[in-house]
């Protein structure tokens, strides 16, 4: 189905409602592992962003028009119950976001490698070149893909500005936990930035784990696994993660 606004949904599964938020340049396509499993268990909802796959095109592209997204489909969808809400990456700051501001609306949160208090941004002035031709390397994949449930219309600019945007709502985000009453569920990667051995890696590891360590000592009821994987565990450890986020587990948040 296809909102008013344009935003691409899919539905399908038994059980407890859930809705599974994608993350900057990933695709409900892309989750077809991690969906699969979830509709076990689950009555699963998921969509594609703004300018991601099946999605229209959008004049802006920041974490309050996703956000909106977000909303919309909440909005357009009933439910037998106050949802689950899983998010990956950007998807984990929306979904952190949006059950800060609707505490009825939320049954429970999976947050997967993202929505992370961490104490330092992960992008200063000195890694904008490489942030910047990481995007534009980015181009050649969003075209092998055009026209197609995977492809993405963000330019390079768009990226790397969401990216520096993503930090600084980060920075401030532990305000949105504190908002939060529901069981969060949070399923992190040790090597978020990769096993590279140079020290702006093993940097950005550390910045990563000491981002949820803040968090813990802060809402110690919220529940810490950690995968031995980098930031694309959603889709290299998709049962692993369908595990962690399933009913049982979560009830014993």
């Amino acid at each position: 189905m296809m909102t008013k606004s344009g935003i691409a949904v899919s539905r399908g599964g038994r059980g407890r409602p859930l809705v599974l938020c994608p993350g900057l340049l990933t695709t409900q396509a892309d989750l077809h592992e991690l969906t699969a499993l979830l509709r076990r268990d689950h009555d699963v909802v998921t969509f594609d962003l703004r300018g991601h796959g099946l999605s229209r095109p959008a004049g802006e592209y920041t974490f309050a028009a996703f956000l909106a997204d977000l909303a919309t489909v909440l909005d357009d969808l009933e439910f037998s119950e106050p949802p689950v809400l899983a998010g990956h990456s950007l998807g984990a700051d929306l979904v952190v976001h949006y059950a800060a501001a609707h505490p009825d609306a939320v049954s429970r949160l999976v947050v997967v490698d993202g929505a992370n208090p961490v104490p330092e941004p992960f992008v200063t002035e000195a890694d904008l070149p490489q942030f910047r031709a990481m995007a534009e390397h980015l181009r050649s994949e969003f075209a092998v893909v055009a026209g197609t449930a995977r492809q993405v219309l963000l330019t390079p600019q768009d990226v790397v500005a969401l990216n520096l945007e993503i930090d600084a709502v980060r920075s401030e985000i532990i305000e949105a936990y504190r908002r939060i009453d529901v069981p969060v569920t949070m399923i992190m990667a040790a090597s978020m930035a990769g096993t590279g051995g140079d020290e702006r890696t093993r940097w950005r590891n550390r910045n990563w784990r000491a981002g949820i360590d803040r968090l813990v000592r802060e809402r110690p009821h919220i529940r810490v696994s950690w995968l031995d994987a980098d930031h694309r565990l959603v889709l290299t450890h998709a049962p692993e993660i369908a595990r962690l986020a399933g009913p049982g587990t979560l009830d014993r948040c």
